[in-house]
């Protein structure tokens, strides 16, 4: 099964917890994210399927639009509302104008400096596992860019905006850096991604949509589909369904199966790792690279293959809108033989383009083509069905 699927990540959940369940639900081993979300934050989090997992690639410097809340008064050790306070708490009642003007100081390229619970490595080691054992975290600035911050409203305390960023942007440090210019503290209090590169909330799916999608077609072989159960009120800190902006406990109770760690299991040399104290890294700094983790259950195959894909092609992204900035050109079936066996092939009406999508048909992805020289290709990812 190959395919790119948006889902509605529910606050409460890592981005591993979501490709766990649809791994689950699809009975496919291989799927990866493109792009880390807290499990505070809610949102569209782009998956790949199959061997749809090698356009990660492309998708490693996408940038991300995001809706969140600041929340003014004072500062917490992860720099959103997930993390304890580090200062007391402050009366503020924030004025448009002064918004304003401060938000015009994080628009554009700016030096940034890493929150102390992230991903970033200091002499080798992720500054999260340092800040965890409360030793001192001391991370150089990094040249981020803010494309578009949009103020859209003030409500005494509170900052409501909108955020169009590119990769390697941590919205938490411009909420906390916003409240130490106003000499407050800040901290992000809410976040929801609207958009991966080409893909939106308009193209997203919840879990238990997929879910029940899946579970007609198994329904019809007798099976059901795996889909993990929210946890009870005395397991806060486990799984849940909830979409709402409830901060999840830091502590599962004890009955509770225990929490993952937050770069466990799908931490690869190439990825972006999830994580700081019991949630991931980063609110825009990268694109998740897929990794080969198994899931408990193998591929479906043959009738039953057929039946899930048929049940959710609707809910997958159309092959042809994939990155949008390269042009699509359909092969005939000779020249469709020789991408499949690697091999250079002449395609005339592209001799300007650097890479292309080649189709076998309107919706089969064959390959992504490199432009070696004038109008020849060479297919660098050949996908495999």
């Amino acid at each position: 099964m190959n395919g790119v699927l948006i889902i509605d990540k529910p606050a409460g959940l890592t981005s591993h917890d979501v490709v766990a369940r649809v791994r689950r639900i699809l009975h496919e081993r291989s799927i990866g994210h493109l792009g880390t979300l807290d499990p505070m934050a809610t949102g569209a989090l782009p998956l790949v399927i199959g061997s749809f997992t090698r356009l990660a690639q492309f998708y490693a410097s996408a940038e991300k639009v995001y809706q969140g809340t600041i929340r003014f008064g004072f500062t917490t050790d992860t720099y959103d509302a997930e993390g304890e306070p580090t200062s007391p708490p402050q009366d503020v009642t924030l004025r448009p104008q002064e918004i304003e003007a401060l938000a015009a100081n994080f628009r554009g390229l700016i030096e940034q400096v890493p929150p102390p619970f992230s991903a970033k490595k200091i002499k080798g080691v992720p500054a999260y596992k340092l800040a965890r054992k409360h030793k001192q975290v001391v991370l150089e600035p990094v040249q981020v860019e803010i494309k578009e911050l949009e103020i859209q409203g003030v409500e005494q305390a509170r900052v409501r905006f909108r955020a169009r960023v590119a990769s390697g942007t941590y919205l938490r440090s411009v909420a906390h850096d916003m409240g130490q210019a106003l000499g407050c503290g800040a901290h992000l209090e809410s976040l929801r991604r609207t958009a991966v590169a080409e893909f939106t909330l308009a193209d997203a799916h919840t879990l238990e949509e997929v879910a029940a999608a899946a579970g007609k077609s198994n329904g019809a072989r007798g099976e059901t589909s795996h889909v993990a159960r929210a946890p009870s009120p005395a397991c806060p800190g486990g799984t849940t369904e909830s979409s709402s902006a409830s901060t999840p406990s830091r502590e599962a109770a004890p009955e509770c199966s225990p929490r993952r760690e937050p770069w466990e299991a799908e931490t690869t040399a190439e990825q972006v790792p999830e994580g700081r104290k019991n949630h991931s890294a980063l609110d825009a700094d990268g694109a998740a690279r897929p990794t080969g983790h198994q899931s408990d259950s193998g591929p479906l195959a043959g009738e039953g293959a057929r039946a899930t894909w048929q049940s959710l092609e609707s809910f997958f992204i159309h092959p042809r809108r994939l990155l949008p900035q390269m042009p699509s050109v359909t092969a005939d079936e000779p020249t469709a033989a020789r991408i499949r066996a690697g091999r250079t092939v002449n395609l005339p009406e592209l001799s300007r383009a650097r890479q292309v999508k080649v189709f076998a048909g309107q919706r089969d992805l064959l390959a992504i083509a490199t432009r070696v020289a004038g109008t020849l290709f060479h297919p660098k990812i050949v996908f495999k069905y």
